[in-house]
């Protein structure tokens, strides 16, 4: 059987093995020789051949292909990346306002799309993506409103996300492998409900109300408790709640299902925290809570990874020596020492349906 072609090898690698099958007779010196000079050309030639078919092959195979041949590829398994799609969010005004009338704030418009109650509406961001999630404040009307005297945007209801990243979409290809998604298997009902606008992840629960019946529990795309009207929505995608069990939706029929958005376990932390000469609490503090709130959102989205059974029904450990560890990083702080949770000096495990989120931080 023939050797594989080395697309990897050198010039220099080349040209030692062509010149030590040449007759040690004949004058192979560099420059000066024939033999040489013609190797070194057709050398030059077959490295430049190699490399053209060596990015060939990194194209056609998933681990190296670039963003277009990966999509390409991972289309003979029906998978594509998730388009970007636009945040909807709650809007507070003084009156009803028009449905389709558009707003600005900053540099963003929003659209009116649906009344939620007397003056509250839902607005959707007109540009896809991340962005969308980001500014909240007083909206100016693009058009005039008679009797419009307040407009407040005030929390993101469907989080906006931007398109899938390159790298995000190559790891989802490969765990397509691990197992199939069928016919309301629980692969099933992770891959499509996590391709719903604004779900982060989900975790599915069997017989949660009897046989036949199915619990999902969702977070949203920032790694949050979702908001009811994103659970209301994914509740209509999966199974309508007139219709349950009928087939209209994700769920196959007979599969009642029910969503859920993940619980919130409140944090209260009080340390000790020593601080460098010439700092107070104050100076510390406002570095502190962001460092926390990336430590709990870390393990958001872990419980968001979920894939398994086991996975599934495993909760979240907040650790005493993780926070410790994260805080003494913080400009201005020295040490740390008698951390308590909720007042006791140990780690809080939760619930498989929690993630936490933080209370009180006192130092």
């Amino acid at each position: 059987m023939a050797e594989p072609l080395n697309l990897d090898i050198s010039y220099e690698d080349l040209m030692a093995q062509k010149l030590a099958g040449v007759d040690p007779s004949l004058d192979t010196r560099e420059g000066t020789s024939l033999i040489f000079n013609a190797t070194a050309a057709n050398s030059a030639e077959t490295i430049q051949m190699l490399f053209t078919l060596k990015n060939m092959v990194d194209l056609v195979f998933a681990d190296t292909a670039p963003r277009e041949y990966l999509i390409r590829r991972a289309k003979e398994k029906g998978l594509e990346p998730a388009n970007a799609t636009k945040a909807r969010l709650k809007g507070v005004f003084n009156i009803d306002v028009p449905i389709n009338s558009r707003f600005s704030l900053d540099e963003l418009n929003y659209e009116v799309i649906e009344k939620i109650a007397l003056g509250e509406f839902i607005l959707e961001c007109e540009t896809a993506g991340n962005i969308g999630n980001l500014f909240f404040g007083q909206l100016i009307p693009i058009d005039y409103i008679d009797g419009l005297t307040s407009a407040e945007l005030t929390e993101v209801l469907i989080p906006g996300e931007d398109e899938e990243d390159t790298e995000e979409f190559r790891k989802r290809y490969f765990n397509s492998f691990d197992s199939t998604a069928f016919g309301g298997n629980r692969k099933d009902y992770k891959d499509k409900v996590k391709n719903l606008p604004g779900v982060g992840g989900v975790r599915v629960y069997r017989a949660w109300n009897g046989g036949g019946t199915t619990k999902l529990v969702i977070i949203n795309s920032q790694f949050e408790k979702p908001s009811k009207t994103l659970v209301d929505e994914v509740q209509e995608a999966v199974d309508p709640l007139g219709a349950q069990g009928e087939g209209l939706g994700i769920a196959p029929i007979d599969h009642i299902v029910t969503v859920f958005g993940v619980n919130e376990t409140v944090i209260n932390i009080a340390t000790n925290i020593t601080l460098q000469d010439g700092w107070v609490w104050e100076d510390v503090e406002p570095n502190v809570l962001p460092i926390i709130d990336g430590y709990f959102k870390e393990l958001a989205e872990q419980w968001a990874q979920a894939q398994t059974y086991e996975e599934d029904h495993a909760g979240l450990i907040v650790r005493i020596s993780h926070i410790e560890t994260r805080i003494l990083g913080a400009p201005g702080v020295l040490d740390i020492a008698n951390t308590m949770l909720n007042g006791a000096q140990s780690n809080i495990a939760l619930d498989k349906e929690s993630i936490p989120k933080r209370g009180v931080v006192s130092g």
